[in-house]
């Protein structure tokens, strides 16, 4: 089952369960996958998102509510910072399983001998390699300056 319908099948057993919370959130998912796709309408790449670029898309949200969660926590608004919390709760359901520090450095490791990336040069084919098989798994903004210490090394 794709991630559109797992997002879809949770969609509606909160409606069924009146859990408000978990509903606004699903349906907060379901506007943004329904936004790419219609952005993709008229392109030659108009098949709609695929599961990769939902969880691209869940990153994002994941990553949005995160600085919001911080900023509500420093301006002393808990109750905004939990409800946020939450949400995250809920995004991440449909997240795979971030990958450890040991388990990014291997990837990298990987996502180089397989590139055949020898320098500075080749960081934009490793950071491809990286996104196209772990989207999802790891901060790529964490990622980016460790392949590049590996690159220069």
């Amino acid at each position: 089952m794709g991630l559109r319908e797992r997002v879809n099948d949770a969609l509606k057993q909160a409606m069924k369960d009146k859990d408000t919370t978990r509903l606004g959130t699903l349906r907060l998912i379901n506007a943004a996958i329904k936004d790419q796709d219609i952005a993709r309408r008229g392109t030659d790449n108009d098949t709609g998102c695929s599961d990769g670029d939902i969880l691209a898309i869940l990153g994002k949200m994941t990553k949005q509510r995160q600085e919001s969660v911080r900023a509500y926590e420093e301006g002393g608004r808990l109750d905004l910072a939990q409800e946020e919390q939450r949400e995250i709760e809920v995004i991440e359901e449909f997240l795979p399983r971030q990958l450890d520090e040991e388990e990014v450095a291997k990837a990298i490791d990987s996502a180089i001998d397989k590139t055949g990336a020898s320098s500075i040069r080749d960081m934009g084919k490793v950071m491809g390699h990286l996104k196209e098989n772990y989207t999802g798994q790891m901060d790529f903004g964490a990622v980016g300056p460790r392949v590049k210490d590996r690159l220069c090394a």
